[in-house]
């Protein structure tokens, strides 16, 4: 009897044990698309890639780099990748055009976006009516960068029209226009917006990197850098979904203790560069931006719809559901234990 009391346990226990173990992702080879990869917007993905947190989730992930955020959303909508790293507004554009498009992390609590102008052009700035006529790079046209231009522009009373928008990448390409004369300003992130200022060859005239900046902007909170996928697969393949959260949750647990020279020392080389402390200063001045625990909140989204609603009649006319742009349960389902 003894004998099969303890066949019975041992029983028992391995079924408890096989429901508490996490399944396994139905698609564990994915792809991941995102554009500008080496910008601290998307610096959480780097963080999870580098410690190796996706694939102790059991996923090979590949990640795909682009010019820019549009074009990480056309490989999701297009089929060639399953997620994407990049601005909510895509999200919230996706679902106003009836393709319903889900977030399911966040990443970035604030836009961390620098409207910057070159010397010559901020000598003859003294309001946004002086931007009509000018060449403002952005990372390509269409994305965030481009996307948060147009807010400014919409709300300080100028037409998108008025001024010239040119795609000028997410790195070197960016330094490189700005450098050449190519652009009179651009809507960039750090560490190119830091690495222009530092040498003078760029004045900061809105910042979105610290609170206050969002505030001063938006109102508060915005949703930024996150993670999405069509709907539909995430209906499909919700374990391969969990697996990607669960590991950009534990990285964001990660960042949120680590120290600056910490962060360093875990990026790649090429994204460092040649000085190192400068770098660090960048990284120092973007640390606010990152969401502690990946939560979507309707007061952070909200910011972004009312962003784009005002300089969108159509955007306002049919507002896109907040409800339907995101997806919290996955959050809801990730192990509370620390990185």
């Amino acid at each position: 009897m003894i004998k099969t009391l303890c066949r019975s346990l041992l029983a028992a226990l391995l079924l408890c044990a096989a429901a508490a173990a996490p399944a396994a992702p139905e698609q564990p080879t994915v792809t991941l698309a995102v554009g500008g990869k080496n910008l601290f917007y998307y610096l959480p993905l780097t963080v999870a890639e580098q410690l190796g947190y996706f694939k102790a989730e059991g996923l090979k992930l590949e990640i795909v780099d682009f010019p820019g955020g549009a074009k990480a959303l056309q490989a999701v909508v297009g089929g060639s990748a399953q997620f994407a790293a990049g601005a909510f507004e895509h999200v919230l554009h996706m679902q106003a055009k009836g393709q319903p498009i889900r977030a399911i992390v966040l990443m970035a609590r604030y836009p961390a976006m620098v409207l910057g102008l070159s010397p010559r052009a901020a000598a003859r700035f003294n309001s946004f009516a002086d931007l009509r006529g000018m060449k403002i790079g952005v990372t390509a046209p269409g994305s965030s960068t481009h996307l948060f231009l147009n807010q400014l522009l919409s709300q300080h009373g100028v037409a998108a029209d008025e001024v010239a928008v040119i795609g000028v990448g997410a790195a070197a390409s960016a330094v490189a226009a700005m450098r050449q004369g190519g652009i009179d300003g651009m809507v960039h992130l750090d560490p190119v917006i830091s690495q222009l200022e530092a040498a003078g060859e760029l004045k900061v005239i809105v910042d979105t990197r610290t609170a206050e900046g969002a505030q001063a902007v938006f109102g508060g909170t915005y949703h930024a850098a996150c993670l999405y996928a069509k709907a539909d697969f995430l209906a499909a393949n919700p374990h391969t979904a969990q697996a990607l959260v669960n590991a950009q949750v534990r990285a964001l647990r990660w960042l949120a203790k680590a120290s600056p020279e910490q962060i360093v020392d875990l990026m790649p080389a090429d994204y460092i560069g040649s000085d190192k402390a400068a770098y660090t200063a960048a990284l120092k001045k973007n640390l606010g931006i990152f969401s502690p625990d990946g939560a979507l909140d309707v007061a952070g989204a909200e910011h972004v719809l009312q962003a784009l609603m005002a300089m969108e009649p159509a955007l306002k006319a049919a507002p896109p559901s907040l409800e339907a742009a995101i997806d919290g349960d996955f959050l809801g389902r990730v192990p509370a234990a620390s990185p």
